[in-house]
This record gives structure tokens, sequence and C-alpha cells, in this order.
């Protein structure tokens, strides 16, 4: 657990528990344009994937969480699902210290990529992965992965997949 902060309330970061489910979809509704999940995915995803996940606490709030996993084909790889940071958790960074802490999880000690998935137009995520594989010391490549038409039935733009690593440096 670390925590980080101005001459205000700190925030803290630590692994979700499922009590954080509930929440997490709470925080997920107040971050548009997030794509919800449903309340019982979001309690899987603070149970189950709780040890590559983190949740950023400001005082009673929870400000920032990101969800993630390692696809059981690429043990090597954290996939992050999803990345929150509420209005109150905005311009100290905590996205990028949220990366940093997964990957320096013990669930993590093998990993030496992330993957993730964003939409062409979502440039606070593109800069967020372009600094942190610059943190890293590691490459970003990208493609898309799930069309628009094909996979999401024109319903949702394009997903691209960013790959970074090997990482060459630690968090």
């Amino acid at each position: 657990m670390t925590s980080e902060g101005s001459n205000t309330t700190a925030i803290t970061l630590r692994t979700p528990v499922k009590d954080d489910g509930l929440r997490l979809h709470q925080l997920v509704a107040e971050c548009p344009p997030l794509d919800a999940n449903s309340i019982y995915c979001n309690l899987l995803q603070c149970s189950h994937f709780a040890d590559t996940g983190v949740a950023a606490e400001k005082g009673d709030d929870l400000v920032g969480f990101i969800s993630g996993y390692l696809p059981p084909q690429k043990p090597e790889t954290v996939f992050v699902w999803q990345v929150a940071v509420h209005e109150k958790g905005r311009g100290q960074g905590l996205a990028k210290r949220m990366l940093k802490e997964i990957v320096a999880r013990e669930a993590c000690k093998n990993v030496t990529h992330m993957e993730t998935t964003i939409t062409a137009d979502n440039e606070a995520s593109w800069a967020l992965f372009r600094s942190f594989a610059r943190d890293m010391g590691a490459e970003l490549e990208h493609h898309e992965h799930f069309e628009k038409d094909t996979h999401f039935g024109g319903q949702h733009d394009s997903e691209f997949l960013l790959r970074i690593g090997p990482f060459t440096k630690k968090p």
C-alpha cells in the first residue's frame, strides 16, 4: 500500500476487496465515457482479480480504480481492463501511480509486458500509456483489435490493442 498527496487528504493505494464492488460500479458511473459493467462483474474484479487491480482512496472516497488480470495464455502480460479516476483524484498522476502499483505487486513478479485496449479518440488514455511506457523504458506497439462493425455490431468504436514491453525499468 502506498500513499501520496498534497497537504490535504492523501490518496492511498491498496488491493481491492469484494466490498469495493458496488463502490467501483458507482465510480465508473461517475466517470463518463467509461463503459459500465454489471455490479456482479465489478464484484469479480474486486475479488477474483484483486491481485492485479488497485483501489485508490482519498479519505472515505474511492477516487480511482484499475481492474486488470493475467491472461492465461500470456502469464508474462498484465492486461489492464479499465482505468477509472474520479474528478476528485485527477491532476495528480494517479492513473500512472496505479499502473506502477500493479506491476510492482508479487502477483506480477514475472510480468514483462502490459496490454490494454483503447479507442482512437481517447487521448487521455493514449497519453497515460505512452507516459507509462517511457517510465518503464519500454516500447509501445498498437493495432486495431476489436473492430467497430465486426465485433461491436456498429455500437462501439473500434478498440486498439496496445502492448507495452518488455519493461527495462522497475516502478
